[in-house]
C-alpha cells in the first residue's frame, strides 16, 4: 500500500467508520425488532442465532470506538460475521429444497436469512480492507481524545439492542428450547386457570 493511501486512515477515522459500521449493525438489528414487533414475525432460533452474530460484530466494531483500533478487535467483527453467515447459509440452504416453503415475509425479494448471507460477506470484505491501513494502530503522541458523544451513542445503542434482543429471546423461548416456528411468547402466555 503507497504512504499517501496508508496515511488515509488515521485512528480518528478510523474510529468514525467503525461508528458508522455500528450504527449500520444496529439498522439492521432495529429493522429485525420492527418486522418482529409490528409485522409480527417471531425470529426462528436460526434467526436468533443470526442476530447474535450481528450483535457480535457491533461488539467487535464498538470495542474500537471505545479503546481505538486494534486487529483483534476487528478478529471480533469477522469471526461474528463468519458465524453469522454460516448460520444464514444454513438456513438459506434449508429453504430452497422445493416444498420446504419460506421463513418470513421477503425484503426487496430476499428473505432476512438470504440478507443475513450478503451482510455477513460485506462485513468480512469491509473489515479485511480496514485491516490493510496500517496507521490507525500506530500509537498516538496526542493523549487519547474523551469518548465522543458520536461514539457513546453508537456504543449505547448496540448495547441497549444487544440487552432488547436478550430479553425478547427470553420472552419468546422460556427456559427452553426455542420453537421451531414460533407463533407466541412463552412467558407472556396468560396461565392455565387453576383447578
Amino acid at each position: 500500500m503507497t504512504d499517501a493511501a496508508n496515511t488515509f486512515l488515521t485512528p480518528e477515522r478510523a474510529r468514525v467508520l467503525n461508528g458508522l459500521g455500528v450504527l449500520a449493525i444496529s439498522a439492521v438489528l432495529v429493522f429485525a425488532f420492527f418486522d418482529q414487533f409490528v409485522g409480527g414475525d417471531l425470529p426462528c432460533p436460526l434467526c436468533i442465532l443470526q442476530r447474535v452474530g450481528f450483535v457480535g460484530v457491533g461488539f467487535g466494531l464498538a470495542l474500537n470506538l471505545r479503546f481505538g483500533p486494534r486487529p483483534s478487535h476487528y478478529g471480533v467483527a469477522i469471526l461474528s460475521a463468519v458465524a453469522g453467515g454460516d448460520i444464514s447459509v444454513r438456513q438459506t440452504l434449508l429453504h430452497i429444497v422445493p416444498g420446504t416453503g419460506t421463513y418470513g415475509e421477503a425484503f426487496f425479494g430476499l428473505h432476512f436469512y438470504t440478507w443475513g448471507v450478503v451482510l455477513s460477506c460485506l462485513i468480512v470484505v469491509g473489515c479485511a480492507l480496514l485491516l490493510l491501513f496500517d496507521r490507525q494502530f500506530e500509537p498516538s503522541d496526542s493523549p487519547p481524545r474523551a469518548f465522543g458523544a458520536f461514539a457513546f451513542g453508537a456504543f449505547g445503542l448496540v448495547a441497549l439492542l444487544t440487552l432488547a434482543n436478550g430479553v425478547s429471546t427470553v420472552l419468546e423461548c422460556g427456559g427452553g428450547l426455542c420453537p421451531d416456528n414460533p407463533t407466541h411468547y412463552l412467558l407472556l402466555q396468560d396461565a392455565p386457570p387453576a383447578p
